[in-house]
């Protein structure tokens, strides 16, 4: 696209402020929800739910993917999960997937895990997810005991998630890419799990930051496997996060050449490092998205 409107503004008038959608060519149809990881924008949300909620909107994003669930009350953000539904459904939002804290209970009895897991079914049933995603490890568990056991846990999870009529994902970070005696964490979870069973998050940051493979092999292990991605930039110097279009990886390039024949779902994501402030850096990484990325999706 060849326009782009900017308005500057305070960040008190952040909401009102930022960009309106770019113009986009009326006969090109959008295969996927412009989606947003909401730890993105944690500090925002904290501060003011709704009215971060209605900027994502007004930015263009149509599907959040949500973190931060609560099991004992099956909330989320201090909202009951039927309630929190209906919050986004007033804004014209949805939320096809969550990251959950699976790793809490990596060294839990069975019976602990299976409420667990049952919660979590509970409350993506009532968001009306369509994936349950694991997304993270603490240091002190990425170890090489841990990913021998972990692909039996996986299965497990997947089984109990798939039978209530859901689908179950791994998301990745840079550890699963470290050898583990002989194979990589993510080889390991790949050739260990059942397909059926659990499917893959792609962070294609950390996929570029800290995989020997590219992003392309990486999904050519699986391709059936990989049903969402997660997409941010990378800082030309730190190798940080960085708003899309500011940083080193060129996504112009990468993203045709990905494979998406089990793609359903992909967050724009920025978990720090922000030019401004969190509320600016998914403005500006909406822009250059749907001005020069969207088209490859």
């Amino acid at each position: 696209m060849n326009r782009r409107i900017f308005t500057k503004h305070t960040a008190a008038g952040l909401a009102l402020a930022l960009l309106p959608k770019p113009i986009f060519s009326m006969d090109k149809k959008k295969n996927y929800m412009l989606g947003l990881q909401a730890f993105t924008i944690r500090d925002a949300l904290k501060k003011d739910l709704i009215g971060s909620l209605k900027t994502v909107k007004s930015l263009g994003y149509e599907d959040l993917e949500l973190y931060g669930f609560n099991p004992e009350n099956t909330s989320y953000y201090g909202h009951e999960a039927a309630e929190f539904r209906n919050i986004l459904s007033d804004l014209g939002l949805s939320s096809s997937s969550c990251h959950y804290g699976f790793s809490d209970y990596l060294e839990a009895s069975k019976d602990d895990l299976n409420r667990y897991v049952d919660a979590c079914i509970k409350g993506a049933a009532t968001l009306d997810n369509s994936y349950i995603t694991w997304p993270w490890m603490a240091p002190e568990q990425r170890t090489e005991a841990t990913f021998k056991k972990l692909p039996e846990l996986l299965n497990h999870i997947g089984e109990r998630i798939t039978k209530a009529g859901l689908g179950f994902a791994y998301h990745n970070h840079d550890f699963e890419f470290l050898t583990y005696d002989g194979k990589t964490g993510y080889e390991r979870i790949i050739d260990e799990t059942d397909p059926s069973l659990v499917k893959l998050q792609l962070d294609l940051y950390w996929a570029v930051h800290s995989s020997q493979k590219s992003p392309q092999e990486l999904i050519a292990m699986a391709p059936e496997r990989f049903v969402m991605w997660h997409i941010k930039d990378m800082d030309k110097i730190t190798r940080d996060y960085s708003e899309l279009g500011n940083g080193s990886i060129d996504y112009a390039a990468l993203l045709p050449q990905l494979d998406t024949s089990a793609l359903k779902y992909y967050y724009l994501e920025q978990g720090g490092n922000y030019a401004t402030n969190s509320m600016q850096s998914i403005a500006d990484s909406a822009v250059h998205f749907k001005e020069n990325l969207q088209q490859y999706l």
